[in-house]
């Protein structure tokens, strides 16, 4: 499989679980309709399509300013939806001229999954386990969240996403295990290593409903790497439908999953039936195919942080 076709998975993959939870999202163990028409994506991918815009516009380098400047031109025409408290404040206080590092919320209020549900574009470009680069994921995420453990919940997701890239996670492996090894300590540590603890014969909805699926970066963050690893067993669409069952903060729970896991099985694997209720897909792909292509050119072998 190449390097676009796991890229373009990472994508698109989230583009899937986004916008088939995003009709549930709020709600406790929705019964979930498979034959919905036409799926609108919502803020999860756009910001994430706004910040692979940003990438390619800076040939490659991840320049915060940058990517607030891509976030605002998005948010003045009117093409991000469903936005959070958190991220509201700060595209608000960016499109009047706020500064990138000092505009949204800080602290406990500003500990949402907003910047973990649109970080997954860096896992390609930065590596987290260099600290300069860590010092990079920390001010992408300061854009909309000046919080610690929004910070944490974002660099669990660049290494979820790479270790499904470089293979360090091939679907065999846990992969809770491998995310928990490589952050700071924090809750969000603390809550992957109490899954990881007992999730073994417990369903995805068991672990949601003792442990949370609300938007608090805690809740969420660990249950979408649960499920995540468990698409190796399960498949695609029934991951994405099990996370959405459970109810809660369903479209970034389900996006950041079908990120990991689509990068993990290629665009070329995602389901059919799926990928037709998606409202914007050829956008969606054409944007991620110019992104892959531009990691392409840069590492032409197609592996990552050579």
């Amino acid at each position: 499989m190449d390097s676009i076709d796991r890229i373009t998975g990472c994508i698109v993959g989230g583009a899937i679980g986004d916008a088939f939870g995003s009709k549930y999202e709020g709600q406790q163990s929705p019964s979930i309709d498979l034959c919905a028409d036409s799926l609108e994506i919502s803020d999860d991918t756009q910001l994430t399509l706004a910040t692979c815009e940003a990438i390619i516009e800076s040939h490659g380098q991840i320049d915060p300013p940058a990517i607030a400047s891509a976030f605002v031109r998005w948010f003045s025409e009117s093409r991000i939806t469903g936005i959070g408290a958190s991220t509201y404040k700060a595209l608000t206080e960016l499109a009047v001229g706020g500064h990138w590092a000092l505009v949204g919320n800080k602290g406990e209020r500003a500990a949402g999954n907003g910047a973990a549900m649109r970080i997954a574009p860096l896992a390609f470009c930065l590596d987290p386990a260099n600290p300069e680069d860590r010092r990079t994921i920390r001010d992408v995420s300061r854009i909309t969240h000046h919080s610690e453990e929004a910070y944490v919940g974002a660099l669990a997701v660049v290494v979820a996403v790479r270790a499904a890239y470089d293979g360090t996670w091939n679907g065999e492996e846990r992969l809770l295990q491998l995310v928990i090894d490589s952050l700071p300590d924090s809750r969000v540590k603390d809550r992957l290593i109490e899954i990881e603890s007992v999730e073994a014969g417990m369903s995805v909805s068991e672990i949601g409903c003792r442990f949370g699926n609300s938007g608090y970066v805690v809740d969420s963050v660990p249950l979408a790497l649960l499920g995540a690893q468990r698409a190796p067993i399960l498949g695609f669409q029934r991951m994405i439908l099990e996370l959405i069952a459970v109810g809660g903060d369903t479209d970034t729970i389900a996006s950041i999953a079908g990120q990991i896991a689509g990068m993990w099985m290629g665009r070329s694997a995602l389901p059919d039936e799926m990928l037709a209720h998606i409202a914007e897909l050829e956008f969606i792909e054409q944007t991620s195919n110019r992104f892959a292509d531009g990691q392409r050119k840069r590492r032409p072998s197609g592996r990552p942080f050579e």
